[in-house]
């Protein structure tokens, strides 16, 4: 019985976290800096955006490696850039991760040319 709670207590802190996150940054993804969206607010509209820019939070030291759910370990990253650092069999380090994406955007090879921003 108490481990639906601590999820739920959990789920609720880490969203708080996102969004002061995403708001400090501007709305943008600390990685690729493209502007983001947060579920709830495009539910409330009526909206379908791309979901590769959907707001995640993103843990800079990750929990499976004793990383916290804290907002000092947690940025707000759009969910293609999370999860593209995390498809590597060895991560790269979050400051590791945030040249490659900028040097590939600076490339026009990141997000938007792969389509995954619908436009």
């Amino acid at each position: 019985m108490g481990k639906p709670y601590c999820n739920q207590a959990r789920q609720k802190k880490l969203k708080a976290i996102r969004r002061k996150k995403m708001i400090a940054q501007g709305g943008r993804c600390w990685y690729c800096g493209l502007p983001m969206w947060e579920a709830e607010q495009a539910r409330a509209r009526g909206e379908a955006p791309p979901r590769a820019l959907r707001c995640t939070a993103e843990h800079l030291h990750p929990r499976g490696e004793g990383g916290a759910d804290t907002a000092d370990n947690i940025v707000a990253a759009c969910l293609f850039c999370n999860n593209q650092r995390h498809r590597r069999k060895s991560p790269r380090s979050p400051e590791e991760h945030r040249r490659h994406v900028q040097q590939r955007m600076a490339a026009g090879r990141w997000l938007a040319t792969q389509g995954a921003t619908g436009g």
